[in-house]
């Protein structure tokens, strides 16, 4: 039997995801004036279907049951944008900014809900106290 939930895995994957992109957006800015530099992305869905297509882990009652292993690997992958500046750079301050507007309300989502499921788990093992 497994002490977590499902729930607080998913939540984990979307916090991994969350950082990579919040490192991803702050490299984008940090190479706003390097000529040459091409803006990158982590894309969701794709790292969405990597998700689906992995293996899973099950707990088998029976030694009839068939077996399942966990190879998912949680990388991510890049996606490049081609939007040139004179210098050849592809970074679009606004767009990053934003970007990173957004990643910051979903990550502290994450965060307030993984929060809530620990102090439930807290509460449990205190006994309701």
């Amino acid at each position: 039997m497994s002490l977590f939930s499902g729930t607080i895995t998913d939540l984990e994957r979307g916090l991994n995801y969350s950082a990579l992109k919040s490192k991803v957006i702050s490299q984008n800015i940090a190479n706003v004036d390097t000529p040459n530099y091409k803006s990158k992305d982590v894309s969701f869905s794709q790292m969405l279907n990597e998700a689906k297509t992995s293996p899973i882990q099950a707990y088998r009652t029976d030694q009839r049951h068939i077996e399942f292993e966990s190879s998912g690997s949680g990388g991510g992958t890049f996606s490049s944008q081609f939007r040139y500046r004179s210098n050849g750079n592809g970074v679009d301050m606004d767009k990053e900014q934003a970007n990173l507007a957004t990643n910051t309300i979903y990550y502290n989502a994450l965060v307030d809900r993984m929060n809530g499921k620990l102090n439930t788990l807290q509460n449990v093992i205190k006994g309701g106290r």
